[in-house]
């Protein structure tokens, strides 16, 4: 087989590595887009190459093997028998990885919508832990906002505003599923680990800038996030805002400089290597075709 079977399991690098450098600057909301659809092609494609570098073990499977034993035929030897086993050991691990992450994600989401009834789009949780958490809906139900008191008596009427801004542009924009296909792309292909995390940290700020175009106070929406992030560090639970300590610093400096504009020659890279991914992995696939065909 050709090298173009191995390269989509290495350009996950550079895609790794420009994502930290898209976070960085300009509006995230197409950032974001761009990052979680091209971790999902490099996913796929790296679990394309490694299944077919797997596949190449049939050869020792009868009645393949008998054929290659064959002193009049010779069946040609794809990838030494190590790398084949290599890489289905990296395919199981990496469906476990994506069956744990699923599973825990569709846990979480049932667990949240089973808390409490939703009036006018909202359940308000008599819980002592500050937290708001926008709550994906179903295919019977629509999404709606967990909202607990520990964080309604925290915020002021105005930073309330922001917070509820920030959750309901988690739910309509559908933040949900781009974290998901972010996180599943990492746990099939752990090099995609960085690029999972920077789509995590564009939706949140893309929620924040929704939310302080919706109240127009810029100021006020980075108090509110800075006030709730702070009250949740010491919690068990994923924050208010969905705000950790590593990210709140970059959060509140975005929200105290000036909208963002697009910048989207910064998404040509990540763009290009989307596109790189599916032409080596259609090069790749007509050579395994051809090995097929061989066999065959």
């Amino acid at each position: 087989m050709t090298l173009a079977v191995y390269l989509p399991l290495l350009l996950a690098l550079p895609l790794a590595l420009i994502s930290c450098r898209v976070t960085g600057r300009g509006a995230p909301g197409p950032a974001a887009l761009t990052l979680a659809v091209t971790a999902m092609i490099a996913a796929v494609s790296s679990t394309w190459s490694l299944t077919m570098l797997a596949l190449t073990m049939l050869d020792d499977v009868p009645p393949l093997s008998a054929l290659d034993e064959s002193p009049t035929l010779e069946l040609p030897e794809p990838v030494p028998g190590p790398v084949a086993l290599v890489a289905g050991i990296l395919l199981l691990g990496g469906g476990f990885r994506l069956l744990t992450d699923v599973r825990r994600r569709v846990s979480t989401n049932r667990g949240l919508r089973a808390v409490g009834e939703v009036h006018d789009g909202m359940v308000v949780a008599d819980w002592a832990r500050p937290m708001a958490v926008a709550v994906p809906g179903t295919a019977r139900r629509p999404g709606h906002l967990l909202v607990t008191t520990g964080i309604l008596r925290l915020l002021d009427p105005d930073e309330r505003r922001v917070l509820f801004a920030h959750e309901r542009a988690h739910l309509e924009h559908r933040h949900h599923l781009l974290v998901a296909a972010a996180a599943a792309a990492a746990a099939v292909n752990p090099l995609l680990v960085p690029v999972r995390d920077a789509v995590a940290y564009l939706v949140e700020r893309w929620a924040d800038e929704e939310a302080a175009a919706q109240v127009g106070d810029r100021r006020l929406a980075a108090k509110a996030v800075a006030r709730a992030a702070l009250a949740a560090s010491g919690t068990d639970s994923a924050g208010a805002l969905g705000i950790d300590g590593g990210t709140l610093v970059r959060r509140v400096r975005a929200l105290g400089q000036a909208t963002p504009a697009l910048l989207l020659r910064r998404l040509v890279v990540p763009v290009l290597l989307g596109a790189a991914f599916v032409v080596i992995a259609g090069i790749a696939t007509e050579a395994f075709v051809e090995l097929a065909r061989a066999w065959l």
